[in-house]
């Protein structure tokens, strides 16, 4: 039984509700959540669900995420505690768990550059990779030069260059459902004073136009070719509108925040909302970029 994994590297809860987790305040149980703390553990936990035939879903910080109401099956694995981050040299190896803004500023504290667009990102180095996440005008494949991942039999692999698969807000783990363990960033020696102005810079201008002061998924939807997301919600009329508790952001379009004790089911219609409007008035498909997992509420 999973209980007997249950170790001071592994924690386990059941029926768990995952809106304590994630950005959006939203979310129905975990049937079984472990939190492991070392790659070993998280070995352990992909090899049980193998052997077990359990499905196994993997979230990091639960930043660009929405899982829906009906909650998620099987074994849900939250890598948050496995967050080691080691410099040398020009580069820096971090865990799947470590968030990538701490990734940031450990790169700043030994100037090094390449990394400043990440300042801001509130996601897990395992989910950065995973969806090649990125802003201004910078991505994770910029500086990600190997990753490695646990196969479903918890085979350890090692990836690097073409084979990590980068592409807009895509990884090679998107086809073959690895799961992170650590990444390796490769940086360039840069000035101090010049790192930390830009990422203050960047941070101050994510304030002002971000909400940041709402519960909400980050941004919703890719961008598609020749438009931005945000000028074309606002084109379309929709800004303001809100179902449920849902609310298409006032400040960026291209959020939904929860203004009032908003449901994954609220999230859900406002998504589809958005790319039937989107759609009637340009024939414009837009395409979630938030990840989107679990079960709709009964």
């Amino acid at each position: 039984m999973i209980k007997d994994l249950a170790s001071s590297e592994l924690e386990i809860k059941y029926n768990e509700p995952l809106s304590h987790y994630t950005f959006t305040k939203t979310g129905g149980p975990a049937d079984i959540l472990a939190f492991p703390k070392t790659e070993a553990a998280l070995e352990k936990l992909v090899v049980y669900a193998q052997q077990q035939a359990l499905p196994l879903t993997v979230i990091g910080n639960a930043s660009n995420l929405i899982v829906q109401d009906g909650g998620i099956r099987g074994l849900t694995v939250i890598t948050t505690e496995m967050k080691t981050i080691e410099a040398k040299g020009n580069t820096i190896v971090a865990q799947a768990g470590a968030k990538i803004i701490d990734v940031s500023e450990m790169a700043l504290a030994a100037s090094l550059t390449g990394l400043e667009f990440a300042a801001g990102i509130p996601g897990s180095v395992g989910g950065a990779v995973f969806m090649n996440a990125g802003a201004y005008g910078g991505e994770i494949k910029d500086a990600v030069t190997a990753y490695r991942y646990l196969d479903a039999n918890g085979n350890l692999v090692t990836v690097n260059g073409a084979d990590m698969g980068f592409s807009y807000r895509h990884s090679a783990l998107q086809e073959n459902g690895g799961v992170v363990v650590s990444a390796t960033f490769t940086l360039e020696p840069g000035d101090f004073t010049a790192i930390k102005a830009k990422m203050t810079d960047l941070n101050a201008r994510r304030a002002s136009k971000q909400p940041l002061e709402y519960p909400s998924c980050g941004s919703v939807f890719k961008r598609p070719a020749d438009h931005f997301v945000g000028p074309l919600i606002q084109e379309a009329g929709l800004q303001g509108k809100i179902i449920g508790g849902a609310q298409i952001s006032m400040k960026h379009a291209g959020f939904i925040v929860n203004i009032d004790h908003a449901t994954a089911t609220d999230y859900m219609a406002m998504i589809h909302f958005v790319q039937k409007e989107v759609w009637a008035k340009f024939q414009i498909k837009l395409e979630p970029e938030v990840r989107i997992i679990g079960e709709p509420k009964a």
